[in-house]
C-alpha cells in the first residue's frame, strides 16, 4: 500500500490541507471529521486498514483546525454548505467523480448536505455518530450534561499551554468513551501533534458557531443512496436513539451497532467498522450495476 500523502488545496480563498492513503485508481473515500477536530482523529491506522480493503482513502482538515485556512478567534465567515462545497471541491482536486461520503458528528451533518445537494458526486453515505440534518425527535434524550458541564470548563483552560490542553483533552476523551478501554496514549499523542501543528489550535472552537444550511433542512427523504449508520449505543453527544431516526428518513439504509461505544472512534472497533464498511461499498458496487 502506498504511504499517505499531504495535498494542499486552494479554491479561492481557502486553503485545505488534505493526505491521502491507498491507489487512486481504487473507489474513494472521503472522510468528514466532526467538530473541533482536524483529520487527525481518522488515526492513520485507521486509513491505513480501509486502505489495505482496496480504498483510495482522503482525510482533510475543515476549516479552523489544522493546517487549512483558519479565521479570528469567536469570527467567522462560512457556514455549513461551504464546508459541504469545500468537501467536493477536494474531489475535484483530486479528480475523483464519485466517492463514498464517510462523516463523523457535525461531519456526518456536512455529508448528508452534500448528498442531498450534491448527489451526483455520492455512490454511498456513512454517517457515522451523528444525527438528522432536521428536526430533531423531542422524545431523544439531549446532550448528556457531563459534556456540558465540561465544556464550560474550556474557558478556564490555557489554550497557549500544551499541558494544560492536554489534560484538559484527556478528560474530555475520558468522557466521551463509553465502556470500552480508552487508549489515552494514542490519544495524547494525537492531542500533542493536532495542537503542535494547527495554524491557530484556539479556532477550533469557531466550529459552534456554524450554521446555515436551512434550505437542506428536513430533506432527508431525497437521499438515494445506499446508507450505512454508524453508531455507539453510550454516546452522550448524539444519544444512540438518533440513528433510529436516520434509518426512518434515510432510504436504503442500514444500521452497524457498536455495543458499549460512545462518541469516539474507539481503536477496539477499527475491525468490526473497517471490515462493515467493505462489505458495505461492495454490496453497493453491486447494486448499481
Amino acid at each position: 500500500m502506498k504511504s499517505q500523502k499531504e495535498k494542499i488545496i486552494t479554491n479561492n480563498d481557502v486553503s485545505l490541507c488534505t493526505e491521502h492513503f491507498g491507489d487512486q485508481n481504487n473507489p474513494a473515500i472521503l472522510l468528514i471529521a466532526g467538530a473541533t477536530v482536524s483529520m487527525l482523529y481518522w488515526d492513520a491506522g485507521f486509513c491505513k486498514q480501509l486502505a489495505d480493503k482496496g480504498y483510495f482513502v482522503i482525510r482533510y482538515d475543515n476549516r479552523d483546525v489544522g493546517k487549512s485556512t483558519t479565521y479570528s478567534t469567536d469570527s467567522i465567515s462560512y457556514d455549513i454548505t461551504d464546508l459541504a462545497d469545500d468537501a467536493v471541491h477536494i474531489l475535484d482536486a483530486y479528480r475523483i467523480k464519485k466517492a463514498t461520503l464517510m462523516g463523523i458528528s457535525l461531519g456526518g451533518l456536512i455529508a448528508q448536505i452534500i448528498a442531498i445537494k450534491n448527489a451526483d458526486r455520492i455512490n454511498s453515505l456513512i454517517l457515522m455518530s451523528t444525527g438528522i440534518w432536521g428536526t430533531a425527535d423531542i422524545i431523544i434524550p439531549e446532550m448528556d450534561k457531563e459534556v456540558i458541564n465540561l465544556q464550560r470548563k474550556a474557558e478556564y483552560v490555557n489554550w497557549d499551554d500544551e499541558k494544560a490542553v492536554v489534560d484538559y483533552m484527556l478528560q474530555y476523551a475520558h468522557l466521551m468513551a463509553g465502556l470500552k478501554p480508552v487508549e489515552y496514549e494514542r490519544e495524547e499523542k494525537r492531542v500533542r501533534e493536532e495542537f503542535k501543528r494547527a495554524v491557530n489550535y484556539q479556532s477550533m472552537f469557531n466550529h459552534s458557531m456554524v450554521g446555515g444550511g436551512e434550505s437542506y433542512y428536513n430533506r432527508l427523504h431525497e437521499i438515494n443512496v445506499p446508507t450505512l449508520i454508524i453508531h455507539g449505543t453510550h454516546d452522550k453527544i448524539w444519544h444512540f436513539e438518533h440513528s433510529k431516526s436516520l434509518l426512518a428518513e434515510i432510504k436504503h439504509s442500514r444500521l452497524l451497532r457498536l455495543d458499549g461505544t460512545g462518541h469516539e472512534l474507539n481503536y477496539n472497533d477499527w475491525n468490526m467498522i473497517t471490515t462493515t464498511i467493505s462489505q458495505f461499498i461492495k454490496s453497493t458496487f453491486k447494486e448499481i450495476l
